[in-house]
């Protein structure tokens, strides 16, 4: 059967009627604002009113903002944690708060990356020098007592810090120990390692990481691979003591 046509005439009037629409409603809109505009040239002090209260509300967003910032910046210059503190907290609080300790050390874009690729990089941050920071975060309950951390751990987040995120200095930190093949690795692959007693020192003081590490200048990345291993400094080429790390 052909199929029925639509009446032209219908289609026709809904297309004027929409025409007279827009029609009317920009001559009311027009209007509107034409009075407006003509009530506030009479009335200039309104005008004036209205760019005072939003002067003073600007001011007083942007006096907000700077308190907020400078308290912020307070509480992390003042933030200290303890190694029972760090125990007791979740795996994902604890690279929280290795976060909170570059932001305190200077690290304004110190960010947790929620496990992001399962590539082990758990923070990433960039230090006052310029310098991209990967910080692989392994958190055991029991503190050094808990297993230790061991080299396929430092191979997994070596593997990508460089080549995904471009970074210049790799680290892994715990709350526990490392396995006693960690540190020659470490030093191999030009990564740091931080262990429970280097994490307590960083933690619970006010000095940044890099000054620990002995990476205070922006060439001391190549020019040697430091391991802190327990509170004690091991150049590459030193041999790593034997037993826990």
């Amino acid at each position: 059967m052909p199929r029925a046509r639509r009446p032209r005439g219908r289609h026709r009037q809904r297309n004027q009627n929409q025409i007279l629409g827009l029609a009317l409603g920009g001559t009311a809109v027009f209007l509107v604002l034409s009075a407006l505009f003509s009530w506030l040239a009479q009335n200039l002090w309104v005008l004036a009113a209205l760019g005072t209260g939003a002067a003073g509300a600007a001011t007083w967003w942007v006096h907000r903002c700077q308190q907020a910032l400078l308290w912020d910046r307070i509480r992390q210059q003042g933030l200290r944690y303890g190694l029972p503190q760090l125990d007791a907290l979740h795996h994902r609080d604890f690279e929280y708060a290795v976060r909170d300790l570059m932001r305190r050390n200077g690290c304004h874009d110190a960010r947790q990356t929620d496990g992001a690729g399962g590539n082990g990089a758990d923070v990433l941050a960039t230090d006052p020098m310029g310098r991209t920071w990967v910080i692989q975060c392994k958190h055991r309950k029991n503190g050094d007592q808990g297993s230790a951390v061991g080299t396929p751990d430092l191979q997994r987040v070596n593997g990508c810090a460089r080549q995904l995120y471009g970074a210049d200095i790799v680290l892994a930190v715990t709350n526990g120990r490392f396995t006693a093949r960690c540190a020659p690795l470490a030093a191999q692959l030009h990564m740091h390692l931080v262990d429970r007693r280097a994490l307590a020192v960083w933690a619970g003081s006010n000095r940044p990481l890099w000054e620990l590490l002995n990476l205070t200048s922006p060439g001391a990345v190549t020019e040697q691979a430091l391991v802190i291993k327990w509170g004690r400094r091991l150049v590459t080429g030193q041999s790593p003591e034997h037993g826990r790390s």
